[in-house]
């Protein structure tokens, strides 16, 4: 089941994006990883529109949109590949019509997931904080 997230599950989206983030960015430095956290948690998920995915009373996963973008999506490692990020995308693509993200270049779990629903890199740069590539991508 896919729901709005409750302001009160915020640890446990925190949890699963450090878990997914260590994992598909173990390139980025401890100090930016923790500014990323420290923001998702004041800043990010309150200004957000972000629904999770729930299995078993579980949150398995998020997703998490500003506009047009997803700003993240993040899946319980051990949950991955079962299908629940491409049902985050599809449910959150019945209101956007024109679905944009940017990822990492060197994301080797993030970068082929996008590319294998269907997204198409539009745009790159350089991130000064994070000191990566970063590549924005376009559904097409």
């Amino acid at each position: 089941m896919i729901r709005k997230y409750r302001e009160s599950e915020i640890p446990t989206l925190l949890a699963i994006w450090e878990n997914a983030s260590l994992l598909a960015h173990p390139f980025l430095s401890d100090d930016f990883q923790a500014m990323v956290k420290q923001m998702m948690a004041e800043k990010y998920l309150p200004n957000s529109e972000t629904w999770v995915y729930v299995e078993s009373d579980r949150i398995l996963g998020f997703i998490s949109m500003s506009d047009d973008e997803i700003g993240g999506l993040f899946v319980d490692p051990k949950s991955h590949s079962k299908g629940i990020g491409t049902a985050l995308v599809n449910y959150v693509g019945q209101f956007h019509d024109n679905l944009e993200v940017e990822v990492f270049r060197d994301n080797k779990i993030g970068k082929p997931f996008y590319e294998k629903i269907g997204f198409t890199v539009i745009k790159e740069y350089f991130m000064e904080g994070a000191d990566q590539i970063v590549l924005r991508m376009k559904m097409s």
